[in-house]
C-alpha cells in the first residue's frame, strides 16, 4: 500500500469512528417512558364488582363503582427523570404501586402534586379523572400498575385535555 492510500484509509478509518461515537449513543437511548406488560389481559371468572373509596387530604371522599371490572392488566412503567405521561384518562380505577424512585401525580380537578415515593401505593379513579404523572427527581422512577376495566385491546391512555399548566 502506498503512503497517499495508507493516509486516506487511516483518515476514513478515523471518520467513521467519529461518526459512530455520535450516531451510537443517540440509537441507544433510552425512551423517556417504556412499558412492559407483565401480564396479558385477563378478565376475572367471577361475577365481581368493584369500589374504591379515595379520601384525600382537603378534598371531599370519592367514590368508585365499576360494576364490570372484569379486564385486567399489569404493567411495568419505567420513566426517566423528566418525563411525563401526557394528560389522560382510564376507562377504571388503576392502582399504582411506586417501586424505586418517586412519582408526582397530578389531577386536572384540584391542581395539586402529590408526590408518591418508593415503597407507597395510590389509586387512580379512573372514570373520566384527567390527570397526568411525572419523575420530577434524578433519579429513574419505577411503578407497577394494575388497570381494570381495561379495553379489551389498544391504549389503555384516554388522552383528556390538560387542567394545570
Amino acid at each position: 500500500m502506498t503512503k497517499k492510500r495508507g493516509s486516506v484509509a487511516g483518515v476514513a478509518l478515523i471518520a467513521i469512528l467519529v461518526l459512530a461515537l455520535n450516531v451510537l449513543p443517540s440509537a441507544a437511548q433510552v425512551p423517556p417512558i417504556a412499558t412492559e406488560f407483565l401480564t396479558g389481559r385477563a378478565v376475572l371468572t367471577d361475577d365481581v364488582t368493584l369500589k374504591t373509596t379515595i379520601k384525600l387530604d382537603g378534598k371531599k371522599t370519592q367514590v368508585v363503582n365499576v360494576k364490570d371490572p372484569s379486564r385486567t392488566v399489569v404493567a411495568r412503567f419505567t420513566v426517566q427523570p423528566g418525563a411525563q405521561f401526557p394528560w389522560h384518562s382510564h376507562r377504571g380505577p388503576v392502582v399504582v404501586n411506586v417501586v424505586s424512585g418517586a412519582l408526582t401525580y397530578l389531577a386536572a380537578d384540584d391542581c395539586v402534586e402529590r408526590e408518591y415515593p418508593a415503597g407507597t401505593a395510590f389509586i387512580d379513579p379512573g372514570r373520566g379523572h384527567v390527570h397526568t404523572a411525572f419523575n420530577a427527581t434524578t433519579e429513574v422512577t419505577v411503578f407497577v400498575a394494575t388497570f381494570f376495566a381495561a379495553p379489551a385491546e389498544g391504549p389503555l391512555l384516554i388522552p383528556g385535555s390538560p387542567g394545570c399548566l
